[in-house]
């Protein structure tokens, strides 16, 4: 391997007081766009420079990036919408940067291709995003996302003859689409005119644009003036009379309003004001609503409403269950509940009235959801996946409660090699987490492992399919995936236990799941490699820092490193929820304790680290990494590697190009290899 030289970084002298202590920020530079800091820039450039050439170098790589195209070329499918007559899905026939939005009359109809983004810009960057048909199928709203930003820009086709209409919404981000019943026009969300990378996120609204007139017409529907930070979403109830309203400080909580469409002046009624517990409305029967809710049920319960009482009271209807419910829809006259069991999917079926009915019976142990279809219809669609089961579109009939497969791909792939385990071990304080493992079934001595950890935001880590994982599974090492306080694996305690001054139990348990691994010789004693995307970027961070003995590698993905300033950017101050705020005593002396960035400790050898980032995240800003990295880099911290990937052109994760994801995962896992001693080669 070449031999390294960081690229030389410029250290401020900006210290801050906060509470008495003071606090050194010496890259705070770093925190400035690149696209009009050239300093930055110039960095940025110097540091993939350095970067690149290392992992050019890597044994591994070649062989993985051809492994991993051929694993990903394979049809994936999401289940149909109905709209009319007519189905709509997205399709991507394996290695298409984005996927493909098809329309077929009828369920056994014909494809065709509606919106194809591949042709929209020359490097593939640029996807379709948000997109709703209206009632009767006859015209399409879809949101288009350039570069992996957060932001959008929302145009209108006719789907008989793909013609664009002249409407085009801006602005919008963090929305939804939704059809008025009678198809003039649609509601959505967005912040004032405003899309820098870094703008923030206040005055988020609601309005109403009608077909065939310009945004500046755009009616105001609901908007939170007196709490700026709110996140405001719409919905529409299937019969198309209520408009339902989701206000938000973040994941893990909402207010609740409803507007009845029937009325002349959209006057919001507010159902639930303030922001203790989670409601969503599943449906409708007249003006009964039925919802989910976690008042009263750390594992969610289902509630109605009649909102032509003039005091509506929440009436029980499914109690909370030792299961989590996860997920809930009204199809074909009956309510079909999705349940999480040790972090696995159940099924279960009721009537309108909460009586049970039976179970809807899956093909396997693994993850079902996104059931598609109307309570007046016994048609409908969900998918299904596993660790070891690509992902699957499946029909289903609600009256038979009978299913059978509308899509299914070819993954390529021998299935029957693999084996899928679920452990549970003990941490830090005793407490009992379940961790999913995945290896060869001839891999039976210790092996270079992979471990796989959130743990934010009420989040669960569901099993499902990733080609980019059997990559590394293929080759002979081990996949282990933690499901650690902070998710939502057991409800609302569960994600309680690692949250605000508890944060640090997410920690342990990723670290208990690494000496549990080490303990029971499935990873070998030099052979552990960490990752974690996002919320997963602190826990990697955070990890590292304090137990650097414990990994060879770890891959640190678009993390949240700067704890102390995370809430001046973007959309920060909606993770508030999860993380507390550093202007708060309290909150700062928790914060400072484990932010990634302000605890990086010379004396210690630690891991090889490869970061990533990219150049026009919105939702974590690069500066996060940079930062960090930065600080790495001049910390006396053993000689292994500590580099930084920054992708051009991309964003948090949705939207990027399929190329640019394998090359990314290429770099990752032959980064992870060779630090962990897995011998690459051709597939065994």
């Amino acid at each position: 391997m070449p031999k390294l030289s960081y690229p030389d970084t410029k250290r401020l002298d900006v210290v801050e007081d906060h509470f008495g202590q003071m606090v050194p920020d010496p890259y705070r530079w770093l925190e400035n766009d690149i696209r009009s800091d050239k300093d930055v820039a110039a960095w940025v450039e110097a540091q993939n420079k350095i970067t690149g050439s290392y992992l050019a170098a890597l044994p591994g790589r070649d062989v993985f990036k051809q492994r991993l195209t051929a694993l990903f070329d394979h049809d994936q499918v999401t289940a149909p919408r109905k709209r009319g007559d007519r189905y709509f899905y997205t399709r991507n026939s394996g290695l298409e940067n984005q996927a493909v939005l098809y329309v077929r009359n009828g369920v056994n109809g014909e494809d065709r291709a509606l919106i194809d983004p591949n042709g929209w810009s020359e490097d593939g960057a640029t996807a379709l995003a948000e997109w709703a048909a209206s009632e009767d199928g006859s015209k399409l709203a879809y949101a288009v996302q350039d570069g992996g930003t957060d932001w959008r820009r929302i145009h209108v086709l006719d789907t008989a003859t793909g013609k664009v209409f002249d409407d085009e919404v801006k602005w919008a981000r963090f929305t939804e689409i939704a059809w008025a019943k009678d198809g003039s026009g649609f509601f959505y969300s967005r912040y004032p005119e405003d899309t820098s990378s870094q703008a923030g996120v206040k005055n988020h609204a609601i309005y109403y644009h009608a077909l065939g007139t310009s945004q500046s017409q755009d009616r105001l529907v609901y908007a939170t003036p007196d709490q700026p930070h709110l996140i405001n979403l719409t919905d529409l109830t299937d019969d198309g009379r209520y408009a339902l309203i989701y206000s938000m400080p973040g994941l893990i909580a909402n207010a609740l309003s409803v507007i009845d469409l029937d009325s002349d002046d959209w006057k919001p009624r507010t159902l639930i004001d303030d922001l203790e517990a989670e409601w969503r409305v599943l449906g409708n029967v007249g003006t009964v609503l039925y919802v989910m809710t976690s008042k009263d049920a750390e594992r969610r319960k289902i509630v109605t409403l009649d909102l032509a009482e003039a005091a509506p009271a929440f009436r029980e209807l499914v109690a909370e269950k030792t299961a989590v419910l996860s997920d809930a829809w009204l199809l074909g006259g009956r309510l079909i509940a999705s349940y999480l069991v040790d972090a696995k999917t159940e099924v279960r079926r009721f009537r309108l009235d909460g009586t049970p009915d039976g179970i809807v019976e899956l093909p396997g142990i693994g993850s079902a959801g996104g059931f598609r279809g109307t309570l007046r219809e016994d048609e409908t669609f969900f998918v299904f996946t596993s660790l070891n089961a690509p992902t699957t579109v499946y029909r289903y009939d609600v009256a038979a409660n009978t299913s059978d497969i509308w899509a299914a791909p070819d993954a390529g792939f021998d299935f029957e090699r693999i084996v899928v385990e679920q452990e549970f071990y003990a941490s830090k304080d005793g407490t009992r987490v379940p961790m999913f493992i995945v290896r060869r079934k001839d891999v039976t001595e210790p092996a270079p492992t992979l471990l796989y950890g959130y743990g934010g935001f009420g989040i669960a880590m569901i099993p499902f399919y990733s080609p980019a994982y059997m990559a590394w599974v293929e080759q002979g090492g081990v996949l282990a995936i933690a499901n650690i306080r902070g998710g939502g694996e057991y409800g609302k305690s569960w994600h309680n236990a690692g949250r605000l001054d508890r944060k640090q139990n997410s920690f342990d348990d990723f670290i208990a799941a690494g000496e549990y691994l080490k303990a029971q010789a499935i990873t070998s004693p030099d052979g552990l490699a960490i990752q974690g995307e996002s919320g997963g970027g602190i826990l990697v961070g955070a990890v590292v820092n304090q137990r650097p003995d414990l990994f060879a590698a770890a891959l640190p993905g678009v993390g949240v490193m700067d704890m102390l300033r995370y809430p001046k950017f973007t959309g920060g101050q909606y993770w508030m929820t999860d993380f507390g705020d550093p202007a708060v005593e309290k909150d700062f002396r928790n914060l400072l304790a484990y932010s990634p960035y302000h605890n990086i400790q010379s004396g210690p050898p630690y891991p090889a680290i490869l970061a990533t980032t990219a150049d026009t995240d919105d939702r974590v800003v690069p500066g996060h990494s940079f930062k960090y990295v930065a600080a790495l880099q001049a910390a006396d911290i053993g000689p292994k590697p500590h580099l930084m990937r920054i992708e051009t052109r991309a964003g948090h994760g949705a939207g990027k190009p399929k190329n640019k994801m394998i090359d990314e995962l290429a770099d990752l896992w032959a980064f992870a290899a060779h630090w962990t001693g897995l011998k690459v080669g051709a597939p065994k």
